[in-house]
């Protein structure tokens, strides 16, 4: 679910391509996306899900149902990690079209 929720976040960047070389910028692209790919949404999906699970089941031995509070902490912290590193993707994809002089509009 977060993985999908990432995804669906994931607005391609607006380029101002005016005076632009769209072979150039086709290339570009597929590079800077290549950078993106070092960022694993899944790994952090999986992270944000054990340590929700854990605060979670914490949380939820107070009110007596452990593992009702695990199992929304999983969700919470695996949707909240996942969507993070789509704003992470984001962000790198943006900075390396940025550098190498594009104007990135959004």
């Amino acid at each position: 679910m977060a993985a999908l929720a990432g995804c669906a976040a994931h607005p391609d960047p607006i380029v101002d391509t005016k005076g632009v070389d769209a072979e150039r910028l086709a290339q570009d692209w597929e590079e800077c996306e290549a950078y993106t790919e070092q960022i694993r949404i899944s790994q952090g999906v999986a992270k944000g899900s054990a340590v929700g699970a854990a605060v979670g089941a914490a949380a939820g031995a107070i009110h007596g149902d452990t593992g009702e509070g695990a199992a929304t902490g999983a969700l919470l912290g695996g949707t909240r990690s996942g969507l993070q590193a789509d704003r992470d993707k984001q962000k790198v994809f943006k900075r390396c079209l940025r550098g190498r002089g594009y104007r990135v509009l959004n």
